[in-house]
């Protein structure tokens, strides 16, 4: 007897050569939570687990050409947006994303390497606001999220300016505020908000914004509530991050797989 088939979440991620972050995040944080991972290559980066040195952004016919065909032969129950590259693909992915309203998607906007070089230009941080309203949860760390809502600073200045412009759910992670002992995450919506705190861990980490952004849009395509969904992904990550191992010269990985 065949096995029953896992919910399918659609990655649209760059590709990191040193395994840490992008898709091969992906991959693993989504199959550790028993769904399938399809992947979408937005952006070839130039990477190592100490920076990001450049991006080739993918052509957008192609990147859509990817999704669609994906979108017509697998069952997508969750979308993950990561590096998208370019204000292209920004475009032509908001548009495939209108065509498909009843798939929830979580966005990553990955604007900035772990070590500090850019991933996005202006233009392409402008051009990401026009992605919010499609965005069942937008998770930034609270450096994107200044970003992206400049020129405010508090994590309740960026959320309401996000809030605004069409985010439902803005999840501002604490990971790099490194003031405290513990991480602050907050959830923003237009209710309220709500806080997490996770006892900080002592390393710098590589891919732990996709980490949790794959795993949780894996928790909704397997049918989990949001509120739920939002503990469970919190709490793999900060596992992964808990057994990270360091592989190269820089920071730490993640421990998606295994034990």
């Amino acid at each position: 007897m065949a096995a029953a088939s896992p919910a399918v979440v659609l990655c649209l991620s760059g590709h990191d050569p040193s395994g840490g972050a992008g898709l091969q995040a992906d991959i693993e944080a989504v199959r550790a939570q028993g769904a399938h991972p399809a992947t979408v290559v937005t952006a070839l980066t130039v990477q190592d687990s100490r920076n990001a040195y450049a991006v080739d952004a993918l052509p957008a016919a192609g990147v859509l050409e990817q999704a669609e065909l994906i979108f017509e032969d697998l069952p997508v129950a969750s979308v993950k947006i990561g590096l998208l590259g370019s204000v292209e693909n920004i475009e032509a992915v908001t548009g495939l994303l209108a065509r498909h309203p009843e798939v929830p998607v979580v966005l990553d906007p990955v604007l900035r390497a772990g070590g500090g070089a850019a991933l996005a230009d202006q233009t392409q941080v402008s051009a990401l606001l026009q992605l919010l309203p499609r965005a069942a949860v937008l998770t930034p760390n609270l450096a994107e999220a200044r970003q992206l809502a400049h020129p405010a600073r508090t994590r309740e200045a960026c959320a309401e300016f996000l809030l605004a412009h069409g985010a439902r759910r803005v999840l501002i992670t604490g990971g790099d505020e490194t003031e405290s002992d513990e991480v602050l995450n907050t959830l923003h919506t237009t209710r309220g908000t709500r806080s997490w705190r996770w006892p900080r861990l002592p390393h710098r980490y590589h891919g732990s914004g996709c980490t949790l952004a794959a795993s949780l849009a894996a928790r909704l395509a397997l049918g989990e509530p949001l509120e739920t969904a939002l503990e469970s992904a919190q709490r793999y990550t900060w596992e992964t991050l808990r057994r990270a191992y360091r592989i190269g010269r820089g920071q730490y990985f993640p421990q998606r797989l295994g034990h």
